[in-house]
Parts: structure tokens; sequence; C-alpha cells
């Protein structure tokens, strides 16, 4: 299976991108994973949030094929436990997912139609974190999910 983690913004922060590429390498022990970075529309600082929303949407949807399984982080999402994560991602292998795609959306958040088309929310804190910090947090919280399927002690309960 391979992991895709998508998000709309700029590169990695200088603040965060040492860890990011730190999980991202300690996640490929486990499964394939690729960091896919899209740009906002060049003309996002003029659109009204629901046009660009539905724009960044759109480019998601079309990058991404129908048969994959998509992970939407919003804070609609269903909250999950660690150990949740990891039964969630081995329920995707064991189901013969090929594409796994975690989304995080841009600023304005993502369309009704990326929504409906995500098979599974997840609502990574109650809190509101900079989508760099998410970055991070997700590529942590899957390394982790990965030690916890192999019994490793990485995960302490």
């Amino acid at each position: 299976m391979k992991l895709i983690f998508w998000s709309i913004g700029s590169k990695h922060e200088v603040y965060v991108k040492d860890g990011i590429e730190m999980f991202t390498k300690r996640i490929n022990n486990y499964y394939s994973v690729e960091w896919k970075i899209m740009s906002p529309p060049k003309n996002a600082a003029a659109m009204e949030e629901t046009i660009q929303r539905d724009a960044e949407s759109r480019m998601l949807l079309d990058a991404i094929d129908p048969n994959d399984f998509i992970i939407l982080l919003d804070e609609r999402g269903r909250a999950l436990s660690s150990p949740d994560l990891a039964d969630l991602i081995q329920q995707r292998a064991n189901a013969g997912t090929k594409k796994l795609h975690f989304i995080i959306g841009g600023a304005f958040g993502v369309n009704d139609a990326l929504r409906k088309r995500a098979n599974f929310t997840w609502q990574l804190s109650r809190l509101v974190f900079p989508h760099q910090l998410v970055r991070l947090i997700l590529s942590e919280q899957v390394y982790r999910a990965c030690t916890i399927n192999k019994g490793e002690k990485y995960h302490h309960i």
C-alpha cells in the first residue's frame, strides 16, 4: 500500500521540515510514502473563500483515482486515538487498498464534493493548528500507527 500525504500551501517550513522528513523516512520502513504539496491557485489572494476552496478541492479530486481511499483531515471529522488510527490503516492494508490518501485542505478547508468523496473524515484535534504543524503531527501519528501495528515499543500505553 502506498500512503500519499496531500497538502495545499507552500513547501515545508524550516521549523518543521526536519521532523516531517524524519517521520516520513521512518514510515518508509513500513509503507511507501510520498508528500504532494499543491500550490493554491495563482490568483488565490483575489478569490472569494468559496471560489478558492472549490478550485483547490477540484485540483485534489482531479489528482486522485476514484478507487483510492481518502482520509480527509477536517475539524468536523471523527476523533481517533493513536491505536484507532493504527486499526484504520491496518484495515485498509488488509482490504488490499493500493493508495491511501491523507488530505490536508487549504486555508478555507475543502468543498462538499471532496468532503463527500472522502471515505473517512478524521478530526486531528479540536484545536486549530497551522497547516505546517498539521503536516508534522500527521507524519508522526502515521509513524506511530505503523509501530503500533508491528508491536514495536515507540507507543507507550
